[in-house]
């Protein structure tokens, strides 16, 4: 039975969490929770409202630098999520499965809106730290300055290089010209997601183009422990939409002062294994 996760009015099973940092791994030293930027970060839950149908997301206050999180009260095991997301530029966002209560820690598919930017491939968030991606996307601009669609990125000028050592996790990668071809720019883009397996398998679709698959029982990475992320995250995980926050390295290239992502349409379905 496919479930509507978000009822296009009020953000009814869903709570805010801040954007703080985690241990890279299960078991490895956390962050100084005494820090000013730590406490910083936790006082910040971000900005969360419905407009025109949508959740949208952005920092709070807006240009603070702060991230969050959006999460799912329930939890899910394998399952299909289908749902709509309009990002502005820049903002480096995504949507984490099999995420605990928090949202800090989970397998996370990159909605990265921004320079450097992997859309639709993965990363670790608090189980080790892992990329895997294919390509980046950089940002076309007309005569005045203004962005008007996305490009892929030189690499010779690239803030996050596009490694062998991240693509060689993928066991599915479509080129950056079907995904460019896929993309529709200042609109909202469909995305799918399927999630399954104790180690899951994660495939993600754009417009109804595969992107990306990733089989994590089989990926070999030096802070990946597939056990100890099975045994801290379980079968049954939650869902969280990120905002992120703007660190020293990429500043305003990772989100916009005004930045905001849109997100509806977000629909369910569970999945027997295969």
């Amino acid at each position: 039975m496919t479930t509507t996760l978000f009822d296009g009015a009020t953000l009814t099973g869903w709570h805010a969490t801040p954007r703080l940092p985690v241990p890279v791994a299960p078991g490895r030293p956390g962050p100084d929770t005494s820090s000013d930027s730590y406490r910083r970060a936790a006082a910040s839950h971000g900005r969360w409202y419905i407009e025109d149908d949508a959740i949208v997301g952005g920092q709070e206050p807006p240009g603070s630098g702060l991230g969050a999180y959006l999460v799912t009260d329930a939890s899910y095991g394998d399952f299909e999520l289908s749902f709509e997301v309009k990002p502005d530029w820049p903002a480096d966002t995504g949507i984490l499965v099999r995420t605990t209560d928090d949202g800090l820690r989970g397998f996370q598919i990159l909605i990265d809106h921004r320079r450097s930017g992997g859309i639709g491939g993965f990363y670790g968030n608090g189980i080790g730290g892992f990329h895997a991606l294919a390509h980046n996307v950089d940002v076309e601009r007309d005569a005045q300055g203004a962005p008007v669609g996305l490009i892929a990125e030189d690499p010779a000028t690239t803030l996050e290089p596009v490694t062998a050592e991240k693509t060689a996790l993928l066991s599915y990668a479509a080129s950056a010209d079907e995904f460019q071809r896929a993309w529709r720019w200042n609109d909202f883009n469909e995305f799918r997601v399927r999630c399954v397996g104790k180690y899951p398998v994660l495939t993600t679709w754009v417009n109804g183009v595969k992107l990306y698959e990733l089989d994590t029982a089989a990926i070999r990475h030096p802070n990946y422990d597939r056990e100890a992320v099975a045994e801290l995250l379980g079968r049954e995980g939650h869902i969280a939409l990120e905002v992120h926050d703007n660190d020293p390295r990429m500043g305003r290239d990772r989100w916009g002062t005004d930045a905001v992502v849109r997100w509806r349409n977000f629909q369910l379905t569970p999945v027997t294994e295969d």
